[in-house]
């Protein structure tokens, strides 16, 4: 099959034929119908992390395809069936699984043991998939723990964004952050993850949310998704322009969507009282943050969330439910399209800015 294989930090990543193995007992094979283009892949490519680079990657983790083959022990679905993957696979065994939270998972069953035989090489030599997943190919091999079954008349390359970038910022307003309809919110980074940010406020009840990003046809796109203001930060400093717009209160829920420190000292700052800013973007290893102790007003709260605190089995099916009801506007998400082949240009067109989302699809 062919696959977009990532071998050498800051180099392009090159279509090369690669080989996958059978499914194993819990394992499926999922034809690729779609992916979504997100920073996390980007990340790698330009060294930031923590990733084992002993062996080449095949990248890519937000695809959505249909089911061709399964392993002896896989009871969840068949072949035929229409499956969206996701990088919090989990085992269901361990504390925080059976604790309601599978996105934080420790069980770690999701993927083959380095010891074991590769799920994907080449002429004998190893190859990881990102995340558990490798979305960036014809056909990937994962665990039925990574993959949920959808309805087979929702369209796959809408679906796939909801595996990862939709899940993130949807489920961080309405589950991480603990908004109240009715509250106000800023949302710092307009890209897929702050536009589902966007979104998932929206749908939660706010009653203002205020867009921030350095680029104005981000910020277009925040206002038809359901931002009520927006704030471009290169003309203006978002922390005034946030209080200014809330008669100097500040805003309920500030949620960080980039993964940057100044960013996440600004959604700090424009905080209310009792206000809580939840930080979704994924900082470098060695980020500190740093702010004024006195920029802060009383009795904030300052919180991660990983991967919209989902339990995607459930929360996967609901969001599509949402797009069916025109409730949560994926079509509007899409604002490139493009092949395997267009995968470097479509990292180029993420770094500066002129994507909300691209999409590859595949025959």
């Amino acid at each position: 099959m062919k696959a977009a294989v990532f071998r050498k930090v800051h180099a392009p990543l090159t279509i090369e034929d690669v080989d996958v193995d059978k499914p194993w007992r819990r394992e499926v094979v999922v034809r690729t119908v779609a992916t979504g283009v997100c920073h996390s892949d980007l990340h790698v490519v330009d060294g930031l992390g923590r990733y084992a680079l002993d062996r080449p990657f095949v990248l890519g983790h937000e695809g959505a395809g249909v089911v061709e083959a399964v392993g002896a022990d896989v009871a969840t679905v068949r072949p035929g069936d229409h499956v969206v993957a996701c990088l919090s696979g989990f085992c269901g065994t361990c504390e925080q699984c059976l604790s309601g939270h599978p996105n934080l998972c420790v069980g770690g069953v999701v993927t083959r043991p380095d010891r074991e035989a590769p799920r994907i090489s080449q002429r004998g030599e190893p190859f990881r998939q990102f995340a558990g997943i490798g979305s960036y190919a014809e056909r990937m091999l994962l665990h039925e723990n990574s993959v949920v079954k959808i309805d087979q008349d929702l369209p796959l390359d809408r679906a796939a964004l909801v595996g990862c970038g939709v899940l993130t910022g949807v489920g961080a307003a309405l589950r991480s952050s603990g908004l109240e309809a009715g509250q106000t919110v800023a949302v710092f980074g307009c890209g897929g993850v702050g536009l589902s940010i966007v979104q998932g406020a929206r749908i939660g009840g706010a009653r203002r949310i205020i867009g921030v990003d350095q680029f104005d046809g981000k910020l277009e796109m925040a206002r038809r998704v359901g931002a009520t203001d927006v704030v471009n930060s290169v003309k203006d400093d978002p922390v005034a322009a946030i209080r200014a717009l809330t008669g100097g209160a500040g805003v309920d829920h500030a949620f960080e969507a980039v993964g940057n420190t100044t960013l996440v000292r600004q959604a700090i700052e424009s905080l209310a009282i009792r206000g809580t800013a939840t930080i979704v973007g994924v900082l470098p290893p060695d980020a500190t943050i740093e702010f004024p102790w006195m920029a802060i007003r009383p009795e904030c709260k300052v919180q991660t969330s990983r991967m919209g605190s989902n339990r995607f089995r459930t929360d996967i099916p609901r969001y599509l439910d949402f797009y069916r009801q025109g409730r949560l506007l994926l079509d509007e998400m899409v604002t490139r399209r493009g092949r395997l082949d267009d995968i470097n240009d479509a990292f180029r067109a993420m770094k500066a800015g002129e994507v909300a989302r691209t999409v590859l699809t595949f025959d």
